[in-house]
């Protein structure tokens, strides 16, 4: 005898009480808290919401009816909000997204970390709240997505499914939202993605099938710099030498102003480019960024952040509370292209980063002898690995540590070779405030929190970086 399911119940007109971590919003029901999966849902919103997910203490719902909308609202400027999964809080004012993530940084810290915060400075807002980002990657697919009328009205003419050139839909791997105008990148980059999107389907060029891994066009990649470089890289499934050459050429006549040209040929089953190696076909192999008086070589598969101003801000807040005088021997981990390195070295004696990708070490020396740098080693190894008692006796006890890791945080062995090290100063730069209490509570028997400061580095966004400073309690 089968089980009958379970029926979740709707819960009517519930006022939305806060915006919590990773874009949730919050409300309650029966003094239950009721986390808001998945909408564009604003503080004093009133809504119906149909539970999704019971748990102990709390449930995840969905809107399902707006009965009142906030006076905390804004216009989207985006044609697709709502479907795109990017930029989920263009309906939010500016100022109300600061509070929001200013909010989610003290929250962490004051309830996974158990920190009794000493009075912090306001969030650091972005400058550029559109047009701020210098990257963007396009997806090719042969399965468009459409919404219900257009499906319909396709359905009934007997047309032909067509591809789409955009982002992935969130949910659904296999299907691209055709973006008509993205507002992260400035121009040209719409003007690219378009004239390749219309010169491809002029030439009934196949768009990749991820179910069936065919077709021949597979992702477009744009990046742009603050020295007016453009960078533009196809990346295809088939290696077609004459079709190649042919949009290469167009995208080369069509817009003079790429000064890097390039292509890959991914013949996987998943888009990572990472392992593969780029063909130039005209211009430079890299593009150029300047951060106060440093250049930074930046190639078609290098990490370099991604909103290149606020990196600036960031790194100089990050500066600042190290303090540095020019004696300290300063650790970067997690360096990726040694940005982080490269910005300290002038106030410091020494500096050792640590990074697991081998390629990006290579750009990190690269950019060090450009920038004629002679006081950074760089080392490619896995963080808990690398980072022993062996190494630090070779290369030196740190004084400061900088540590800027993944999402996820960090090791629990990397934190127990940190606190063996014992620096006198650890600033923790994260782009996840959850990962970073967690370590911070890790060190707290060693170390303190002296001072913290949010930084936005994507507007529109839920996400937010923060920078702490801890500082070796006396014993």
């Amino acid at each position: 005898m089968s089980r009958k399911k379970k029926t979740l119940p709707i819960i009517e007109n519930l006022t939305v009480l806060r915006l919590g971590a990773e874009g949730k919003a919050i409300t309650k029901h029966n003094e239950k808290v009721v986390f808001l999966e998945g909408n564009t849902v604003a503080v004093d919103d009133v809504v119906d919401v149909q539970i999704i997910r019971q748990k102990t203490g709390y449930s995840y719902g969905k809107v399902i009816k707006y009965h009142q909308l906030s006076e905390k609202r804004t216009t989207p400027v985006c044609e697709h909000f709502g479907v795109c999964g990017g930029c989920k809080w263009q309906h939010l004012p500016y100022e109300v997204q600061l509070e929001a993530k200013q909010q989610q940084v003290i929250d962490n810290l004051t309830r996974l970390a158990k920190i009794d915060l000493p009075a912090g400075k306001p969030i650091l807002a972005s400058e550029k709240i559109y047009n701020y980002r210098n990257k963007l990657e396009f997806t090719f697919s042969n399965f468009k997505w459409l919404d219900t009328e257009a499906f319909q009205k396709q359905k009934e003419e007997g047309a032909e499914r067509e591809g789409g050139l955009g982002f992935h839909l969130p949910g659904h791997f296999d299907k691209v939202l055709e973006i008509n105008h993205c507002h992260l990148q400035q121009d040209p980059s719409n003007a690219i993605r378009e004239a390749v999107k219309k010169f491809t389907r002029e030439k009934k060029w196949a768009y990749f099938n991820l179910k069936h891994k065919n077709g021949f066009l597979r992702n477009l990649l744009i990046r742009n710099s603050n020295t007016n470089n453009l960078m533009v890289a196809l990346i295809f499934f088939e290696d077609k030498k004459e079709e190649i050459t042919e949009i290469l050429s167009f995208l080369q006549q069509k817009f003079p102003q790429i000064t890097s040209l390039q292509y890959f040929i991914n013949p996987k089953n998943n888009d990572s480019y990472a392992d593969l190696t780029p063909v130039l076909f005209a211009g430079k192999s890299y593009i150029e960024e300047k951060m106060d008086n440093l250049i930074f070589r930046v190639g078609a598969k290098s990490f370099y952040q991604t909103n290149p101003e606020q990196a600036y801000n960031l790194y100089k807040i990050a500066v600042e509370m190290a303090d540095l005088q020019g004696t300290e021997i300063v650790y970067d981990l997690y360096t990726g292209t040694g940005t982080i390195a490269q910005f300290v070295a002038k106030k410091s004696k020494k500096v050792i980063g640590i990074e697991y990708i081998e390629e990006a070490i290579s750009d990190a020396n690269a950019n060090a002898k450009l920038n004629n740098l002679h006081n950074i080693d760089f080392f490619a190894g896995d963080m808990k690995d690398i980072l022993n008692q062996n190494f630090i006796y070779q290369h030196g006890k740190p004084d400061v540590i900088i540590t800027d890791p993944p999402r996820a945080g960090m090791h629990e062995d990397v934190i127990e070779v940190i606190k063996k090290a014992s620096p006198q100063k650890i600033v923790y730069v994260s782009c996840n405030p959850a990962t970073q209490a967690r370590d911070i509570s890790l060190l707290a028997d060693m170390y303190e929190l002296i001072d913290y400061q949010a930084v936005d580095m994507f507007p529109q966004t839920y996400h937010v970086e923060n920078v702490v400073l801890l500082v070796k309690k006396i014993i």
